[in-house]
């Protein structure tokens, strides 16, 4: 399996980057081959430091980095030398022989969105790709989709990332007939939007879908649903919140321990890093770009090497799983022929 990564992207960018690239090495199998994109100066360099054997590895010189702050759609079509550019292209249906199974990145996440659409296309009957995050919760993880591909979502785009969402669900994460909720302001059927309502519809008629009907934010971590959808803005501001509140929750309960009784914190150390390891994203690597064709997976910005290392891991298990010939089939009588006429039937 040939595996791409971006060692350009991300905030830690090079060197964690490549330390998760090298970290996984001998977790890797007979066959499997990293292809590094970006400085290849500095990755030989890390190679050469690292005293790493490069016979599963395949460099690609990348000299025009997209930043964490650049446009986009501007900088996909202005810098086709990017590593974010070149392993689309490579990850897309017209790569040939060179082409790869699987790519990550940890860096602009608009950008990957964009190339990612414009040089891999979309999956047979999917409108609109959205980014599903596994999200840990007190009732263990759950799938969270879309957190920032689509930020203005059509009825039939929810509908399909109920879809897409409760097959990645079932086929990656284990969960066995996937509960799926649409997030809405309450959970009564006579609120919402009219958007909504007609995407609960949709989700109602999905076949071999468990949909529940309406979630709240409150219900997402009290574990109402498997899967929760949701469109691109409600859905990063909601997983962003959730790892700052995470992180602040954990180091205030350590420094209110350590302020009454010193010795009682050291005894409680290990029961806080257990907690805290459950709950961090960086164990689950990347996030895929559902309904794109191929692989493509969005690792947190802030990666250091095991998310990485993760998201290699997962990835190579998503193209073994079938997801998207699963997706394909599935959504084939779900939200089509709806594109041109939704706009008048739900008065978006």
């Amino acid at each position: 399996m040939r595996i791409g990564v971006d060692v350009s992207g991300g905030d830690n960018a090079p060197h964690e980057i490549l330390k998760g690239c090298f970290d996984v090495l001998d977790r890797l199998e007979d066959g499997d081959l990293l292809v590094l994109a970006g400085d290849e100066g500095e990755i030989r360099e890390a190679i050469a430091e690292r005293g790493v054997s490069d016979e599963r590895l395949e460099i690609i010189g990348c000299d025009e980095p997209i930043g964490m702050d650049e446009s986009p759609v501007e900088a996909v079509r202005g810098k086709r030398k990017s590593s974010i550019v070149t392993l689309a292209k490579l990850g897309g249906p017209k790569a040939g022989d060179e082409r790869i199974d699987c790519w990550i990145s940890a860096g602009n996440t608009g950008a990957c969105v964009t190339a990612a659409q414009m040089h891999m296309r979309r999956l047979r009957n999917v409108h609109r790709p959205g980014i599903a995050v596994t999200v840990p919760t007190f009732s263990g993880p759950i799938v969270l989709i879309d957190v920032g591909a689509n930020i203005e979502p059509k009825p039939h785009h929810l509908a399909q990332y109920g879809v897409m969402g409760s097959i990645y669900a079932s086929r990656i994460l284990g969960i066995a007939n996937p509960r799926v909720g649409l997030m809405n302001v309450g959970g009564e059927e006579a609120k919402g939007t009219a958007e909504i309502k007609f995407a609960r519809d949709m989700l109602r008629d999905a076949a071999d879908t468990n949909f529940i009907g309406y979630v709240e934010g409150r219900g997402v971590f009290d574990g109402e649903a498997d899967v929760v959808v949701t469109d691109g803005v409600v859905g990063n501001v909601m997983i962003k919140l959730a790892e700052g509140l995470s992180a602040g929750i954990f180091k205030a309960i350590a420094s209110e321990v350590f302020s009454i009784d010193p010795e009682l914190a050291m005894r409680f150390e290990p029961v806080v890093k257990s907690l805290y390891a459950k709950h961090d994203y960086h164990e689950y690597g990347g996030a895929p770009l559902l309904g794109v064709n191929g692989v493509c997976m969005i690792a947190h910005g802030s990666a250091v090497g095991r998310t990485i290392s993760n998201a290699i891991l997962r990835g190579r298990e998503f193209v073994r799983s079938g997801v998207n010939e699963a997706m394909t089939e599935a959504l084939a009588t779900v939200g089509q022929g709806v594109e041109s006429n939704t706009a008048e039937e739900v008065g978006s």
